[in-house]
């Protein structure tokens, strides 16, 4: 169950950009935590899109929008959801899903820079209950950790 706050340039991503965009982020966050394609989990990914007004995003001091495309992407996760080779994934995925949505007329490079946010067990509150991992196995349905699940319903 990501939640994945992405931040980027005034009016950089419209219309079905956008659209494309927030389908590529969660299908990134998916593939890399091993959801399945089902609605009921596929719900557990929030992206939520912020744009950043016209020259309030400044690189090394300089408002550098005009030929580079900066996209920030804060994701929070489970600990013990992601491993190194989920995590690249990840990684390569949101760049590829900023590359594929930018509009065709857009020419400038996009540099993309993605922070993964794992959040302790036990750290996160959903619904006014503290859930841990076994909680977020079992509610995205992660494959790789269902094991927890069936640990917790034996215990």
């Amino acid at each position: 169950m990501p939640t994945i706050l992405v931040k980027i340039p005034h009016g950089s991503f419209p219309g079905e950009s956008r659209t494309a965009l927030v389908r590529k982020i969660n299908e990134a966050a998916a593939a890399a935590e091993q959801m399945p394609d089902e609605p009921r989990t596929r719900s557990m990914c929030w992206v939520l899109v912020e744009e950043a007004a016209a020259g309030t995003w400044t690189c090394g001091g300089v408002d550098a929008t005009a030929r580079l495309l900066p996209c920030t992407v804060l994701a929070y996760l489970p600990a013990g959801v992601l491993d190194d080779a989920s995590r690249e994934r990840f990684v390569e995925r949101v760049h590829s899903a900023f590359e594929e949505a930018l509009p065709p007329d857009d020419g400038r490079r996009i540099a993309t820079s993605v922070v993964m946010n794992e959040v302790p067990d036990g750290a996160w509150g959903v619904g006014g209950k503290v859930w841990r991992l076994p909680d977020f196995a079992r509610s995205a349905g992660y494959a790789h950790l269902q094991h927890l699940v069936d640990a917790a319903q034996a215990a």
